[in-house]
């Protein structure tokens, strides 16, 4: 396959990501092991005239403070770097052999030829939805600027998925033995569709159990009119309402990820499956490098191999230097995995997905910082697991608890980043955010999955892509009415 021949990484992801992980906490353990710490004796104190407790005010040495805070700034910086230059070269590249999508040799083939209005076309890949579907319709139907056309790729559906698309307006595309999930099921449709697709012919994919807010295709249209060189156009995700504290662990983590992109003025780190639009150009020149350039069978738009098509895509699309934004009046609310399995589930595809992908890609300019990220969340997993490990040896050592200042100011500072950061979820995740400890063994149970992921693919055990099924009847009327929007505190 494309990409073993350069650093043959897919087989090996695993072995190189924990390598790495393992040499970085190292080389820390080794800077802190060379200072010498030593506890003081800790003192009584007295609060309110009642409460007695001992506190230790002993500090790390200003070196080793210097020290983590350098290695930081140095780590964002370089990934930082890198990933301006690597953009900064694709758009202003000629090369049309290497980067055929870069917007300088899109705009320059393009000059003075008038593709027509911005037309879309909504692609719904859809598997035993009858739940959540109309849902899905309603929104994109009563759009400030409504989809010209939407085709429901109807596969393998036991259920009413078809009879439902039709009744709310939609035509249906029934894929003929598919086996390869959502993605062959693309695959099929836009074999069919993408030839009659003009440049400003744009495709919208979207998922069934998503909905836009509204002016989501009005501010694409813009977009795409404005920018002849943009290829891609990607949302930001917000979470549905409900499903208790699982719910709202995971519409905090959206939030802070809507926010990231944000602060990243709409630069793409992956193109949501949940609704992202793309020009023809895009999708036909993946098609057509898939097996070259970028991995893949030659004719596919999807990576069937690829658990995490959507991410896969996006790293196809930068390959090949196309331009890509999320920008903030893009927005969908997207369904939550409602139980701790079914979240299990979802993560292991996502996080063995990005595995493969980079594996897939190995390691270039467009990579790179999927690599960093990559690293980032090992160390993290060291890192949280090493304060468990600390506070369980504190609380089995020590006959009283002992208070450490400065590490309850670190604490502090810890909790106010999680609270402003959710701050335009509501007040239900600023409350999640400020007990802190919810979402620190919500982040234990993600870095569980990473851990789980790397040992799989490390191992060669075969990866799963799981689906979850949507209630039928007043139940899930009632999930559909919850989905009004991301103004009350919605990924």
């Amino acid at each position: 396959m494309w990409g073993m021949g350069r650093w043959g990484l897919q087989r090996w992801i695993g072995i190189v990501v924990l390598v790495i992980v393992a040499v970085a906490g190292g080389l820390i353990w080794l800077a802190v092991s060379m200072q010498r710490l030593r506890l003081a004796p800790p003192q009584e104190g007295i609060l309110f005239n009642t409460w007695h407790f001992l506190f230790n005010s002993t500090v790390p040495t200003p070196w080793l403070l210097l020290l983590g805070v350098a290695a930081i700034l140095l780590i964002a910086a370089a990934v930082a770097l890198v990933e301006f230059r690597t953009a900064s070269r694709d758009r202003r590249s000629l090369d049309a052999k290497h980067l055929p999508l870069s917007p300088r040799v899109v705009m320059g083939e393009t000059r003075g030829v008038y593709a027509g209005p911005v037309t879309i076309t909504v692609l719904v890949p859809a598997h035993n939805e009858e739940a959540s579907l109309p849902g899905t319709l309603r929104s994109l139907w009563t759009q400030s600027r409504p989809p010209d056309r939407i085709i429901v790729v109807a596969d393998n559906c036991t259920d009413r998925t078809p009879e439902l698309a039709v009744e709310g307006g939609a035509e249906v595309f029934v894929t003929v033995d598919n086996d390869k999930k959502k993605a062959g099921g693309l695959n099929q449709v836009l074999k069919r569709v993408l030839p009659g697709q003009g440049d400003n012919d744009t495709l919208m994919i979207m998922d069934a159990d998503t909905e836009l807010d509204d002016g989501f295709l009005a501010e694409a249209e813009r977009r795409f009119t404005e920018d002849r060189g943009l290829m891609a156009v990607g949302g930001l995700f917000y979470g549905e309402e409900g499903h208790g504290l699982i719910g709202q662990c995971q519409r905090n983590e959206y939030v802070r990820y809507s926010r990231d992109l944000k602060r990243r003025r709409g630069q793409v780190f992956v193109l949501t499956g949940t609704a992202s639009l793309f020009r023809p150009r895009a999708l036909r020149t993946v098609a057509e490098s898939r097996g070259t350039r970028i991995p893949g069978i030659t004719g596919d738009v999807y990576d069937t191999l690829a658990l995490t098509e959507d991410n896969e895509l996006t790293i196809a699309l930068k390959s090949l230097g196309a331009l890509m934004i999320s920008p903030a009046g893009c927005t969908v609310v997207t369904e939550l995995m409602p139980s701790w399995k079914t979240l299990w589930n979802q993560r292991m595809r996502w996080q063995r997905g990005a595995l493969e992908n980079i594996g897939a890609y190995s390691v270039t300019r467009e990579t790179f910082r999927y690599w960093s990220q990559q690293i980032g969340i090992g160390y993290g997993v060291v890192a949280l697991f090493g304060y468990f490990a600390a506070m369980f040896v504190l609380i089995v050592a020590a006959d009283r608890w002992i208070w450490f200042p400065f590490w309850l100011g670190i604490g502090l500072v810890f909790m106010l980043e999680r609270v402003v950061t959710v701050w335009k979820g509501g007040w239900r995740a600023r409350l999640l955010a400020v007990t802190l400890f919810p979402e620190l063994f919500f982040a234990a149970f993600l870095d569980l999955v990473y851990v789980k992921s790397i040992i799989d693919i490390t191992t060669g055990r075969k990866a799963q892509w799981t689906h979850v099924e949507h209630p039928t009847g007043p139940m899930a009327r009632g999930a559909d009415a919850g989905r009004a929007g991301p103004a009350a505190g919605g990924r």
